[in-house]
């Protein structure tokens, strides 16, 4: 039903061969299905939003190791809507997964793979939420992981997540693209499944995240998909996925799929907007959003053809950019997530003042984890408690109170 296959030379792989790139050329990996072989339409697609509704179009055949993952809410985003005069706002909160990141979409089909390959230990490299995933879906499956973190660089909400579902935790001296090096040496060295981005595997269950998306509309493909940026794995999978959808003629169209980086890392945007063909790489990637802190993203030749081929764009934003909106879309809106989530709401925000979004669009922001991932940041960036004497008259103080006598019979 499907194969891997080099995106670059165009070399073919049967699909139970544990390889991440190509043999021949080094060049990224796409599971390509049989489509002739695969009969999906709308009606075969009901029922409620989930990873798993879409099985037909993920590379597994046993029961998968789940807990529930998908299904997140998207959120029609009125205020910061109506502030930059676009009605059709949205935003899809990947927070609410099971261990609080899209990263689940990929880990499900990720670990379910590794059972179904025969392997004993998976492994990643991590700037924090694929560390967590991981450790989570391993606990689950019952296999041991192995997490490299770069040193000091990962969120501690993050941390407490791999430490507390058991993962062997290595910190390493050095930033995320050395920790994906040596993670990918291990795992080559020893036969340890890689599950990072470049395990073309895992990206087929964060395509779901489109398929979602357009489920939600009814089927109706919205105007433009706005996501961050890191080892773009999501806006590769994304754009994948939909183009599937439309191979199938479930869907008509493929919305402009647009990538925001923060400003100290951005090898992606600096590419599309030179026009080069390839990235170059960011030695000392930097920003408060540390989920996107990669100055190296494996996925970059990917990202580049999703973004040209669907007509989108890429753009930065700044740290005071990104934690504005993360404080704009909690204060406005009711929806916590961590800074780099609030990057894609940031380049709405940008890019509608730049003329770059036309007013009729609809758009789509992918927020990608829970602001209780990083509350070390948000306590930096928020007013702190305000402590007072324990009495009524003390707090009534604070608060500009009068006291007004109430009536009664």
């Amino acid at each position: 039903m499907y194969h891997l296959e080099c995106i670059k030379c165009g070399a073919k792989y049967p699909a139970d061969e544990v390889i991440y790139t190509c043999k021949k050329c080094d060049g990224l990996l796409d599971v390509v299905y049989d489509y002739s072989k695969i009969h999906l339409a709308r009606e075969d697609l009901k029922g409620p939003l989930s990873v798993w509704k879409y099985k037909a179009l993920l590379p597994i055949s046993r029961e998968p190791v789940t807990l529930k993952e998908g299904g997140t809410p998207v959120y029609h985003m009125k205020k910061i809507g109506a502030e930059i005069g676009l009605k059709e706002a949205y935003a899809k909160h990947e927070g609410m997964n099971p261990s609080g990141s899209f990263k689940d979409r990929g880990m499900t089909v990720g670990v379910t793979k590794a059972l179904e390959l025969g392997m004993k230990s998976v492994a990643c490299a991590s700037t924090g939420n694929t560390s967590a995933s991981l450790a989570v879906y391993g606990a689950r499956a019952g296999i041991p992981v192995i997490v490299l973190l770069p040193q000091g660089k990962v969120a501690l909400g993050k941390v407490a997540q791999a430490l507390m579902h058991g993962a062997k935790v290595i910190s390493i001296k050095g930033n995320f693209d050395d920790a994906l090096r040596l993670v990918r040496e291990l795992c080559v060295e020893n036969g340890i499944y890689l599950l990072n981005s470049i395990n073309p595997f895992r990206l087929e269950g964060q395509k779901t995240i489109g398929f979602e998306i357009v489920d939600f509309f009814g089927w109706e493909v919205p105007d433009r998909i706005i996501l961050p940026v890191g080892n773009a794995g999501n806006i590769t999978a994304i754009f994948k996925g939909l183009n599937e959808m439309k191979n199938l003629g479930i869907i008509d169209r493929i919305p402009k799929m647009t990538g925001i980086q923060a400003e100290g890392s951005a090898p992606i945007v600096k590419a599309i907007k030179s026009g080069a063909k390839e990235i170059t790489a960011e030695e000392h990637p930097e920003t408060v959003a540390t989920a996107i802190r990669i100055g190296d993203p494996v996925n970059a030749v990917k990202a580049l053809n999703a973004i040209r081929k669907s007509g989108g764009t890429a753009e930065t934003v700044t740290d005071e950019e990104i934690l504005n909106a993360q404080k704009m879309l909690a204060v406005k809106e009711g929806i916590g997530v961590e800074p780099a989530s609030a990057a894609s709401v940031a380049g709405l925000i940008k890019l509608r003042n730049m003329g770059v979004i036309e007013d009729d669009e609809r758009v789509v922001c992918v927020v990608t984890g829970h602001l209780l991932k990083d509350p070390e940041t948000v306590i930096k960036n928020c007013d702190k408690p305000i402590e007072v004497e324990a009495s009524e008259a003390a707090i009534e103080k604070v608060l500009g109170l009068n006291k007004v006598k109430i009536r009664t019979k």
